[in-house]
């Protein structure tokens, strides 16, 4: 028996011995099946890569290494050159399991071209190279690996006859023999690939007008690329996108590289790495270089992001170089727009606001945008928002962003844009609520179109997050005003959605900044607004404490209409703590003045509140009455979140007054109204309703189902500000 056939057989012993099949024993080592056959048949020469990976995989350390032929056996007897010039495999990989079968059926595919693509540092070489040093075995003529150089100085597309030159050379052409002439030397080089069997790997290539000329027209030939650009020119290639490690396998790389077991330290350093693999490498190469250190002391030198990317320097890699090589490449137009989308503190922005911040037209806009995005310098969480890889923020902020005078501009662009476009859904949202005169300046962008209030709510939730890093920004680059609008305009959106935490943080910034700038009506609205968080969440005593406080601002200038408003809220809060004959008085004397004034909304906002406290006061009949009257009025100005809420007062009136019949009619109208709002807290409460109606009823498997619907549309409703809750617990 020969040592092929001895290193087969041993193979097919030691897999069948661990309960492998062939296809299980491919889909671990990314070797074909067919070759992997052909090793334990003896048809094939296997190799020390394949040995190494077998050993690992059936946990059988040296067993398959030792009977590897000493020569191998050339499959070919012309005297051809077969090359592999493929670099070292690092020991130290983990993760890509995925990507390594996509390339795999890429390069199996008809057109066999595959482009690996990803940000500066994501591993795309490595990963190429791995996959390369697995697949070269099934290639008769070898592999070729070229590194492009596509992101040095210099124009990459110049220098493609000096790389068919060092091609023609590899493949053994005598130098007297290629030709100078570029096109001659591209016919040469394709024709010494025909009928040839050569895996091309061409690594860090930077256009698809690079690559194309060194695509080889022999079917038996693959190639393999990558590049920090997508290459999405490329039609007929298989295109494989390498995003950050998932957190085990950074983790893991972590720990391989370092020998430190893993732990919380471990993985708030390759968080703070933002789990991107050269990040990772560089920081166990300064863990191992200090034995002073343990992991603790390289946390916390990468706590702080400001340093984050000087720290990330090993000596000889760093991430600065890295990513400078990426946006060497841009145009100044580019490179304009990557540094200032880093103004916006969100962690993603729609064209609109990149926009705003270039002072460019939305075509202008999409196109950079979508330049980033093909140089993988900006991600693409959603199909009309982009946003950055942590460290690339980091960089771009240091590094890209360099004018400060156009920084200020962007910002102030921004921020009159975002209050522009927030007052326009808010004005979807609540059509009737008063709103202050708001000026925006000539350039500033229009809003985006929304044409209800379904619209507004869409817009709403998919900017809310953005918009409150927007509103502290604001507040700390001193755009005062624009940070008390911006909170104006969203305090009906976070009622909608009860986000109480951001509700209340954008209000106290908001208090800051215009007591900031002297701005007593705007520090009595702010005010009064925080106390509505605050009674909306439960918290009562500092929710009256901001109503005292509001009311004696807009007493001290005179505004009657915030002085009402101010008592109303009041009132309001006094009937949640029980306080309900001085909260049927103010919430009275500020109706009155709605009246007077000719405000429907608010007067009959206020009525749903007496509502509730004669409820409380056992005259259930009247509230009943009352609350049914303020229907009529949120149903005639097209408030249907308001007409939920009357409904579910009405309810609750009849509920007290044993008008069973009559409360669940209602409740099972503002359950329909709620939900056709998309308000999930009014619609759990009117179910808690219904469930209450079938309790009292004796109908107990009825009212456990209500309870239960509840529950999963709005678990936990507060049983302070829901007297329905209160109700259910009794």
């Amino acid at each position: 028996m020969n040592e092929r056939a001895t290193f087969g057989a041993e193979l097919r012993r030691r897999r069948r011995a661990a309960g492998l099949s062939l296809t299980e024993l491919a889909d671990r080592t990314h070797y074909s099946k067919g070759y992997l056959s052909k090793v334990e048949t003896g048809l094939a020469t296997p190799n020390p890569a394949l040995a190494t990976l077998c050993e690992a995989e059936l946990d059988v350390a040296g067993a398959l290494t030792s009977l590897l032929p000493n020569e191998p056996v050339r499959r070919r007897t012309r005297p051809d050159v077969r090359p592999s010039g493929l670099p070292p495999a690092t020991a130290a990989f983990t993760g890509r399991t995925e990507e390594l079968q996509a390339i795999r059926a890429a390069l199996e595919a008809d057109g066999g071209v595959c482009v690996v693509s990803g940000m500066g540092g994501v591993g795309k070489t490595e990963l190429a190279s791995r996959c390369a040093h697995r697949l070269e075995s099934g290639f008769a003529d070898g592999c070729l690996f070229i590194d492009l150089r596509g992101y040095g100085p210099g124009d990459p597309t110049a220098g493609t006859a000096a790389v068919h030159d060092r091609l023609l050379r590899v493949l053994g052409v005598p130098a007297e023999r290629i030709p100078g002439d570029p096109d001659d030397r591209a016919a040469l080089y394709r024709s010494r690939l025909r009928g040839r069997s050569v895996l091309l790997v061409l690594d860090n290539a930077v256009s698809a007008a690079q690559v194309r000329p060194l695509l080889p027209a022999e079917p038996k030939c693959r190639v393999l690329i990558t590049s920090r650009s997508r290459l999405s020119a490329l039609d007929d290639a298989g295109h494989v996108s390498l995003d950050m490690l998932p957190l085990p396998a950074a983790v893991e790389l972590f720990t391989t590289l370092t020998g430190v077991p893993a732990g919380i330290a471990v993985t708030r350093v390759v968080q703070r790495c933002a789990r991107l693999p050269l990040a990772i490498r560089i920081a166990a190469a300064r863990l191992r270089a200090h034995r002073a250190w343990d992991v603790s002391e390289l946390e916390r030198r990468l706590e702080d992001e400001s340093a984050r990317l000087a720290e990330l320097d090993d000596g000889e890699r760093t991430l600065v170089a890295a990513f400078q090589l990426s946006v060497r490449q841009l145009s100044s137009a580019e490179s304009r727009l990557f540094g200032l989308l880093t103004v916006h503190p969100g962690s993603d922005v729609d064209i609109h606001a990149a926009s705003a911040l270039s002072a460019l037209s939305l075509r202008e806009t999409d196109h950079l945008l979508e330049r980033l995005h093909e140089a993988h310098l900006l991600t693409q969480p959603e199909s009309d928002r982009y946003g950055f890889h942590d460290l690339l923020r980091a960089f771009a902020t240091e590094f890209v962003l360099t004018d400060p005078e156009d920084e200020i501009m962007a910002f102030q662009r921004l921020t009159a844009y975002a209050v522009r476009n927030t007052a326009e859904a808010d004005k979807r949202l609540t059509p009737h609520r008063f709103v202050p005169e708001i000026e925006f300046d000539s350039g500033t962008p229009e809003p985006v179109r929304l044409d209800d209030s379904e619209m507004a709510m869409a817009w709403f939730r998919a900017e809310w997050p953005g918009l409150v890093a927007l509103c502290r920004a604001a507040g700390e680059r001193g755009e005062h005003a624009r940070c008390w609008q911006l909170a104006f305009f969203l305090r009906d959106f976070f009622f909608v959605a009860k986000l109480w935490d951001a509700w209340l943080d954008t209000h106290r910034w908001a208090r800051a900044s215009a007591e900031a700038i002297g701005d007593t009506w705007a520090l009595a609205t702010t005010t009064a607004n925080l106390g509505v968080a605050l009674v909306d969440r439960g918290d009562l005593d500092e929710a009256s404490a901001c109503y005292g406080e509001a009311l004696a601002l807009y007493r001290r200038i005179g505004d009657g209409h915030g002085e009402s408003t101010a008592l109303a809220h009041s009132g309001w809060a006094d009937h949640y703590r029980g306080k309900h004959t001085e909260a049927l008085r103010d919430l009275r004397q500020a109706r009155a003045f709605y009246v007077r004034d000719g405000n429907r909304r608010n007067a009959a906002i206020t009525g749903r509140g007496i509502a509730l406290a004669l409820t409380a006061l056992g005259q259930a009949d009247e509230a009943a009455s009352v609350a049914t009257e303020t229907l009529s009025v949120f149903d005639e100005l097209g408030l249907d979140l308001d007409a939920a809420m009357a409904l579910n007062c009405v309810g609750w009136a009849w509920f007290h007054a044993r008008r069973h019949d009559l409360a669940a009619s209602a409740y099972r109208a503002a359950a329909d109204r709620a939900e056709s709002c998309g308000s999930p807290y009014e619609t759990a409460r009117a179910y808690v309703g219904l469930g209450n109606v079938a309790a009292a009823e004796g109908s107990t498997a009825l009212a456990a189902e209500f309870w239960d619907r509840a529950d999963e549309i709005h678990p936990d409703l507060d049983q302070v500000m829901v007297g329905e809750a209160r109700a259910r617990r009794a």
